[in-house]
């Protein structure tokens, strides 16, 4: 069992920035990646980053290229979401999740253990 807990969401003006925390225990070690999902009301679950475990290497889907950046601690077990110049329509729950089996994992499939979620609200 991998456990995840995520921080950092909370209400915030277009243009200004937050960053997400999630902090991995349990059974990491067969983690290949860790993701960052958003999910909007009445929208399906959406890949917005993710970053190998080993590499570092990355990955980022086309809106929020340039503005995002995903980032890992290995020594704290944790990965983050730097999220700049927010836009309301990144208003969504965030859910950070580990992936044991493929690189890039961009489908929920593909995921294994999930954290619960923090609330973004972008203010126009």
């Amino acid at each position: 069992q991998v456990q995840l807990v995520e921080s950092g969401g909370g209400l915030v003006q277009a243009g200004g920035s937050l960053r997400l925390s999630c902090a991995a225990s349990g059974r990491t070690f067969s983690r290949v990646a860790m993701g960052w999902f958003r999910q909007a009301p009445g929208k399906e679950r959406e890949n917005v980053a993710a970053i190998s475990w080993s590499s570092g290497a990355t990955y980022y889907t086309g809106s929020v290229k340039g503005r995002f950046t995903i980032s890992r601690d290995n020594a704290k077990n944790t990965v983050y979401l730097q999220m700049n110049s927010l836009k309301p329509e990144d208003t969504a729950v965030y859910y950070c999740a580990t992936a044991s089996k493929v690189w890039v994992p961009t489908s929920t499939l593909q995921y294994d253990y999930w954290g619960q979620g923090t609330q973004v609200t972008v203010s126009s």
